[in-house]
Order: structure tokens, then sequence, then C-alpha cells
């Protein structure tokens, strides 16, 4: 069996992939250890940059996204009792869209069906074999059965944990981790939003969190101890620790419910280098992941996305080779940039540990100058709408 592109990963990294090439006529193959089903339950964050709206409207997958996505003009900054607002559009002319990573993945599946396009699901022993060749090739086993298939080039959309990464020899590549000493713990509730905007909330009692996925399901986060478990917070101490850390005027308007999902995830920054080895090329996760602070995991996946889907179809189109060869160093350059702006909003948010009086003293004087000066508020809101691709 043979297909010009192979996709590990049936995430939304990968599905978009897979239906931006179908458009242009280039069929891939996608596998997944998972089944459909898990894949679609799994919680992320939905904050969207225009790229990645504008990458779903070129793969004809932004109907749904345009009819309930929000469209989000800015976001607001808490401290103490105090909050201020910082306006995209009036710094950029660009807004965000809250749309949720689930939401996405499911369009893109929907959309991979219709065109009829091959996803094999609960594929295990994935083995990549030849990437540093002419004629790479994958093999799997699926129920048992044992499968190969030859390519022209492998996108590694598989997650931190994938073998895309490990295929890449440690002589090769390079690793480098900032692991951050608390997580988010997080909670789904079927409870309006408190704010039509995010807000993010610097407090004393560590960083929280108000987010939204619709008129009626909001989640919300708090800044936890990585030696949390989910079960050590109920539901009644979970809204109680929320309400300490918001200013007070939004404390007191925060409708609470049950939790419908609660769960915690650790923060840490992580970049691979090279994204490229060969025929093997690495998207997403596979290659880097940053703190959800300012929700960039998604968007930074689709932006290799672009420059992996630009670089394949020079190749088929015209025989270039160019993009293909660029396409490390131009996805690094933009995956640091969006490592720098989610490391310096989790250190202005957080409280850390080993921070002195000091310390804080200074992540307050740097909110204070963010809420009064617009050259600080234009370069945040350049960094969170996404910069150009």
């Amino acid at each position: 069996m043979h297909h010009p592109v192979v996709i590990i990963g049936g995430g939304p990294s990968g599905l978009l992939l897979a239906q931006l090439l179908h458009k242009r006529g280039i069929e891939s193959l996608v596998l997944e250890r998972k089944t459909k089903a898990h894949v679609l339950g799994r919680i992320r964050a939905g904050v969207l940059e225009q790229g990645l709206v504008a990458l779903l409207e070129e793969a004809g997958c932004a109907a749904r996204l345009h009819r309930e996505g929000f469209v989000h003009d800015g976001t607001c900054i808490a401290y103490g009792d105090e909050m201020f607002r910082l306006d995209f559009t009036e710094h950029t002319g660009t807004p965000v869209i809250v749309y949720g990573q689930t939401e996405v993945t499911r369009d893109l599946y929907e959309a991979r069906e219709a065109a009829g396009g091959p996803i094999a699901f609960e594929v295990e022993d994935v083995v990549i074999h030849g990437a540093e060749t002419d004629s790479p090739h994958v093999t799997y086993t699926k129920h048992g059965e044992s499968h190969r298939v030859s390519c022209d080039f492998i996108a590694g959309c598989d997650g931190f944990h994938g073998v895309s990464r490990q295929t890449i020899p440690l002589s090769v590549r390079r690793e480098y981790e900032k692991v951050y000493p608390f997580g988010w713990l997080g909670v789904l509730s079927e409870t309006p939003p408190v704010y039509p905007e995010l807000i993010y909330a610097n407090s004393p009692r560590g960083f929280a969190l108000c987010s939204m996925r619709n008129d009626h399901l909001s989640r919300y986060y708090i800044q936890c101890s990585l030696s949390d478990a989910p079960g050590d917070w109920s539901d009644a101490a979970f809204w109680q620790e929320l309400k300490r850390r918001l200013p007070a005027d939004i404390a007191g308007r925060l409708v609470t419910g049950p939790s419908i999902e609660k769960s915690i995830a650790p923060l840490r920054s992580f970049v691979t280098e090279p994204m490229r080895w060969g025929r093997l090329f690495l998207c997403g996760d596979a290659a880097h992941i940053v703190p959800p602070t300012g929700a960039k995991g998604l968007n930074t996946a689709a932006s290799d996305v672009h420059y992996l889907y630009t670089g394949l179809r020079a190749f088929y189109e015209s025989g270039s080779e160019a993009g293909l060869e660029a396409y490390s160093e131009k996805a690094l350059a933009r995956v640091w940039k969006a490592e720098r702006f989610s490391w310096w909003f989790s250190s202005l948010l957080h409280r850390y540990p080993d921070q002195s009086a000091f310390d804080l003293k200074m992540q307050i004087a740097e909110l204070e100058f963010l809420r009064a000066n617009t050259a600080a508020q234009r370069a945040m809101a350049e960094n969170y709408v996404g910069l150009p691709y």
C-alpha cells in the first residue's frame, strides 16, 4: 500500500493537514492510536488565532465555527481588585475567536469522512522506517494484523509521547525544556460565563482564568500544586477558591454549579530542534509544548501545518523542494516567539514558590506598566492574536 503522505496522529493538526492536502488533490493516510471517541473526549482550550481560522476556511471546515464561535475583540487582566481590558482590535485590527478545540476536531473529522479520506484508528506498534532516505515507509499493527505503508513523506502529528520525535536520532536532535512548579486545575460547568471575555487574574493566592465554551458552558482554572489530584478538590472548594482570586465585583456575579469535567494539567515549555529529519516532519506537540497561558498550543500547531502544507503543495504542484527544505527553520522561528510570549505571560500571572517580595513587586509594576502603556499593550495584543506566518 502506498500513500503520498502518511500522517501519524489523528488530532486537530493531523486532520487539518490531511484536509488541506486533500483540497489540493494530495492524498494521505491518517494513523491514530486511540478511538475517535477518545480523541473527541479530550478537553482543550479554544482561543483561535486568525491564521488558524483562515486555514480552516481553506480546508472547508469553518462554517460551524463562524456560526457558533465567539468573536473576542479583547481580554481582561485582573490583579487584586483591579482589572483592565486590553483591546485587540484597537491595537491590531484583529480579534480572536473562542471555539472549543474539541469542536474544531469534530468539524475536521466530519470533513475527512465526507471526503472519504482514510483514517486508521486503534493502531499500535507504529514504526517509521527510512525517514532519512527517499523511500520511507511506516509499519503498524491493527487488531493484531500487521500493515506496511510506503510513502513520500511522513508528518509526525502524534504529540509529545508519540513515536515521531523519538525516531529522530539523539545525535541529531536537541531538546529544550522548562518545567513549571505548579499545574492548572480546570473545571467545566454548565453555567453562564461570568464575563463576556476571558479574564486572566494575578492573585496573592495564585493564578486564575475565567473562560467559556458557549453561552451556557464555562471553563475555569486555578493554579494548584503539582501534588494535587482532581479528587482532592470538591466543587464547593473549587468555587470558593476561584472567588478568592477574582476581583470582588466579578466574584459576586459568578454563577456556580456541578462540574461536568475536572482535571489537572501540568505546565511546561518544550522545544525540539530540528523539526525535520529527512522526509519526516514534526508538527505541534510532537515538536513543542507551551504553557496554556495565552492559548498558543493549537495555534502553534496550526502554523506548523501552514508551513508544511505550503511546502508539500509546492513539491507536488511544481516539483520545488524549497518550502520543505526551509520548513524547520521557518516553523521554529515562529515557535520560539510563541514560547517567549507564553513564558512571559505565565511569569506575569502566577505565584512561584521561590518568589521574593521584590519579585512580587516587579509583577505588579509590570502589570501596571501594561495597563498604562500603549506600546506594551500593542506588543501583547500582537502576540495574543497571533504573529504573521
